[in-house]
């Protein structure tokens, strides 16, 4: 007899499926979309089952309104680790496939591909490929190089930042043509790789390769090289018998790590389709990526943290780059760990994954002393690259240009009169953190946050970096007056604008969030560093990681002491992971590289550690301190955020999760509950903020707790009224 009523899962905030009536013409399929009122919405659902009974009354369903798809949406396996997501993060299985889904699905678009530009050379174009493209057209002749193993897309070439100008000529010449095809699966050529030149490898690169390419199935391989050994050049090697097999991979990156460098890098080795996925993309491109990948269009996907949740067709291998990258976790929502995801998706899927990192999170380096994890290790640097001379500048008395010493300074001149690059590193965007009145002390302060505004110079006006907020620049002080208002504390635009003063023999390029917000700027102010267009780079952590600038001899980070005092348990390892990070930008290349840290504290002994030692060293301390503190990973926390309009609310709803806590049969003497407590920004977007931390002495007891104390949690008193929110391995405790 055929099913009468579907169960829907839908993206609301709660923890339950829907029953619809299914009418006679529809045919939905488990694991399909469905599109049903809720309401006074529309909403697009996932169904769940397929029944012919229900806990309500017949006549006070409601019919499903279409049937999306004939297949179901994702794979058993990828099914299978959405379900595994949805318990372990305690996050509402409805809402966990709607973050699962691309844009254009979630609105009930079809999931089919849709047909784009294809550029290819006529024979025409084949023939002056082979003849040469004549000097001075070399955005020409990159287009024929590109195009010389099959036809590419539009979006493609204009990844590989070809401009329309440059594909109007070859048109006009004769040498290109454009049509508009659908994508669809071809098998891989027998030649994978292409004819390009390939670094030799050297035997802790060769040993790496050979213990991932033996692994039988699962296994999870910790790939610790240091900055420059070559990983990259590991995975190019791993991922070629993969697609040898007729497979996929997939490669995760961090956001600020997707770069043309790292994108063209697998695009030249590889003669397959390369799919690209992150937060930049339209729905459109979003739906073409995730598609391509599921259909085996696609040979390899490159892609940010959401990439991991992409269906494929055949999954061989996941490379996590980066792996303790704080973008992997998201902050909001599905607050998920895409790297400790990534893991289980490997297990499910029975394939091997390569966690790679020069500087890996302490819980990753753990899980590979402890054997859990195989360990493999790069610790020397690739091709030419010496070793960089590292070393701390006081600056204790010293009078700051802009957050800039004289020795620096000085230092600077000596290796741009060199005719080399310098790289600065402020991990501050803006042109200072503070607008302070000289004569009473009153700061501009945001009003619906706890925090001051940060003075723009650039676009003349204050922002608050919480919640957004903007106002015009203030002329006058809101507490006595005064005209008398002054900048506090040295930004990236402040710092820019002083090397202008400074050298304005020298070319210098601010890279930060501000300055590269228009599409495609990024990318093309890497490309002028390259080119050697620009001499002093200025820049947050988006310039700090994955770059290769083999003209960079210098790098200096400006303002670290900070992160020394920090109250947060994890500021040493992230200040740890910066510096190697920042400091593995110089000397990439023959050049021998200076590392300089200004500081007022240079006998601490977390900088004593980095400059004179390695990460390696500084980690295996900081686990030993973290054990005797029962701190992660030998323990395990989940944090319980709330906020509301009315400080009173989110404490007394607290309080009773507290109180629920600790009631839970599987609570005893070795769980801890800390607070009800402010959260460090105590305000933001005009909401009052407190948090609660559970602290258990493993991973299961901690899952028990919640999973049982879930139902009552939901129906404490204020539950409904404060929004709140449970994070499992938080990162971040602000």
């Amino acid at each position: 007899m055929r099913p009468s009523i579907a169960r829907v899962c839908l993206p609301v905030p709660l923890d339950k499926s829907f029953d619809y009536l299914i009418p006679a013409h529809l045919f939905p399929v488990l694991g399909g979309r469905v599109q049903v009122p809720f309401g006074r919405q529309t909403l697009v659902g996932i169904v769940q089952s397929l029944t012919h009974q229900s806990d309500f009354p017949i006549e006070q369903l409601k019919s499903v309104q279409a049937v999306l798809d004939d297949a179901p949406v994702w794979p058993d396996k990828l099914q299978s680790l959405l379900h595994w997501c949805s318990q372990f993060y305690h996050y509402p299985l409805g809402e966990t496939y709607a973050n699962a889904l691309p844009g254009a699905l979630r609105k009930g678009k079809a999931a089919e591909l849709t047909s784009h530009k294809e550029w290819r050379l006529t024979a025409l174009g084949q023939e002056q490929l082979m003849q040469g493209v004549k000097r001075g057209a070399v955005k020409q002749a990159q287009v024929l190089h590109l195009l010389q193993h099959g036809a590419l897309s539009h979006q493609t070439l204009l990844d590989e930042e070809v401009s329309s100008t440059t594909l109007k000529a070859l048109v006009e010449k004769g040498w290109i043509e454009c049509e508009e095809r659908k994508p669809v699966a071809r098998p891989w050529p027998q030649e994978l790789e292409a004819k390009v030149d390939k670094p030799r490898l050297n035997q802790e690169q060769a040993i790496a390769i050979a213990a991932v390419n033996s692994q039988q199935g699962f296994g999870c391989f910790l790939l610790e090289g240091v900055t420059g050994s070559g990983k990259t050049e590991v995975y190019l090697n791993l991922i070629t018998p993969v697609l040898a097999r007729g497979e996929q991979a997939l490669v995760l990156v961090p956001e600020i790590g997707l770069t043309p460098q790292t994108i063209n890098r697998f695009r030249q080795r590889f003669n397959v389709p390369v799919e690209v996925m992150h937060s930049a993309l339209n729905d459109t491109e979003r739906l073409n990526a995730w598609l391509a990948a599921r259909d085996k269009v696609a040979g390899i996907v490159i892609g940010t943290r959401s990439a991991l949740l992409t269906p494929f067709a055949k999954l061989g291998i996941i490379i996590v780059d980066e792996e303790h990258d704080s973008s992997y976790k998201q902050q909001d929502s599905l607050r998920y760990h895409a790297r400790d995801v990534a893991v289980m998706r490997a297990h499910l899927e029975n394939i091997p994954i390569v966690l790679g990192s020069a500087t890996p999170a302490l819980e990753t380096l753990h899980n590979a002393l402890s054997g859990k994890y195989h360990h493999l290790q790069l610790t020397q640097r690739a091709g030419n690259a010496l070793p960089t001379r590292n070393h701390a500048l006081d600056v204790k008395g010293l009078y700051l240009e802009s957050g800039l010493s004289a020795p620096l300074i000085a230092e600077m001149r000596r290796h741009l009169s060199a005719g080399n690059q310098v790289m600065l590193f402020l991990n501050r965007r803006g042109f200072s953190p503070a607008l302070m009145c000289h004569e009473c002390g009153w700061i501009a302060e945001c009003q619906r946050c706890d925090a001051y505004y940060t003075y723009h110079q650039h676009s003349n006006e204050m922002r608050c970096h919480h919640c957004g907020s903007q106002r015009p620049v203030l002329h006058q002080c809101k507490g006595c007056g005064s005209t008398q208002l002054v900048t506090v504390g040295v930004g990236t635009e402040q710092l820019e604008a002083q090397l202008h003063t400074l050298f304005p023999e020298y070319r210098s390029v601010r890279i930060d969030r501000d300055s590269t917000r228009r599409k495609g700027s990024l990318e093309s102010a890497l490309t002028a560093i390259r080119k050697g267009e620009y001499q002093i780079l200025i820049g947050t952590q988006m310039l700090a990681k994955g770059h290769h600038f083999p003209d960079v001899t210098l790098v200096a980070l400006l303002d670290v002491d900070g992160s020394l005092y920090s109250s947060d348990f994890r500021a040493s390892e992230r200040l740890a992971q910066l510096f190697i990070q920042v400091a593995g930008r110089a000397g990439r290349a023959s050049k021998p590289g200076e590392v300089v840290l200004q500081t007022h504290h240079p006998e601490h002994s977390l900088l004593q550690a980095l400059l004179h030692k390695d990460y390696h060293h500084f980690a295996l301390t900081a686990l030993e301190e973290r054990k005797l503190a029962q701190l992660p990973p030998y323990s395990f926390l989940s944090l319980f955020r709330a906020e509301a309009n009315h400080t009173a609310q989110v404490e007394d709803f607290l309080r009773q999760v507290r109180e629920t806590l600790r009631c839970n049969p599987w609570f005893d003497s070795e769980c801890m509950v800390l607070g009800p407590t402010p959260a460090p920004l105590a305000k933001r977007a005009g909401k009052f903020r407190w948090q609660l931390l559970l602290q258990t002495p493993n991973r299961t007891l901690m899952q028990k707790i919640l999973q049982s104390a879930r139902p009552a949690l939901q129906q404490l008193p204020l539950a409904s009224k404060v929004r709140w929110s449970i994070d499992i391995d938080p990162q971040d405790l602000s």
